[in-house]
C-alpha cells in the first residue's frame, strides 16, 4: 500500500511539472524510470478518455507530443501489435496505432482501455544525455488480467531539456510451437 501510495504521489508530481523536462544534467535512472511511469499513465488516460466518451484523440496527441520526438528528431518505433505495417516512423502513423485511423490493422492501442502499466526494467543504460532501458511492462485490462510485453526505449534529452522517447520497440514475448 505504501508503495502504491509512493508511486501515486510521484505521479502526480509528474504530471504537474512536466516530468518529461530534464535539468541540462544528464539523464538518470530514476529520471527514466519517472518518465516510463508517466508514460504509462498518459496510456490509461488515452483509454479512460475514450472509454467517458471524451476527445481521446486530442488525448493521444498529447500524449505523443510530450513522450515522443516527432518533429525533433528520427523516431523509430515498432508497435506491439503491427505486422503488416510494421514500423511507425511519422506522427500520423503513432497516431493511427494509438487509437486506430490511417491503417487498416489498428485497432486503437490504447483506447483498449487499460487500468495500469506496471513495469519491470531488466536494466537501463545511460550515456550522457540517452538512455536505453529494456523488461516487460504489463498492460491491466478492465478484467484485471495484466498482459505481458516485452520493450526496448531508447531516450534523448532535447535541445530544450525535454526528454522525448527515440526509439520504442515492443513485441509479445516468444510462444514456443506446441
Amino acid at each position: 500500500m505504501i508503495k502504491t501510495v509512493a508511486l501515486s504521489a510521484a505521479l502526480a508530481i509528474a504530471a504537474t511539472t512536466g516530468l518529461a523536462h530534464a535539468d541540462s544534467a544528464a539523464l538518470t535512472k530514476e529520471k527514466v524510470t519517472a518518465l516510463q511511469m508517466a508514460w504509462g499513465e498518459g496510456i490509461v488516460k488515452i483509454g479512460s478518455v475514450h472509454t467517458k466518451g471524451g476527445d481521446y484523440k486530442a488525448a493521444a496527441k498529447e500524449h505523443i507530443e510530450q513522450f515522443y520526438a516527432y518533429g525533433e528528431s528520427e523516431v523509430l518505433f515498432k508497435p506491439t501489435l503491427a505486422s503488416e505495417d510494421q514500423f511507425r516512423g511519422t506522427f500520423d502513423e503513432a497516431m493511427s496505432y494509438f487509437v486506430g485511423g490511417s491503417n487498416a490493422e489498428d485497432g486503437g492501442f490504447a483506447i483498449a482501455p487499460y487500468t495500469n502499466v506496471r513495469w519491470e526494467n531488466e536494466g537501463t543504460v545511460i550515456n550522457g544525455e540517452t538512455a536505453m532501458s529494456m523488461g516487460n511492462y504489463f498492460f491491466t485490462t478492465k478484467a484485471g488480467d495484466e498482459v505481458k510485453v516485452e520493450y526496448t526505449f531508447g531516450f534523448e534529452q532535447m535541445d530544450d531539456g525535454d526528454t522525448k522517447i527515440v526509439l520504442h520497440h515492443s513485441s509479445i514475448p516468444f510462444s514456443p510451437a506446441s
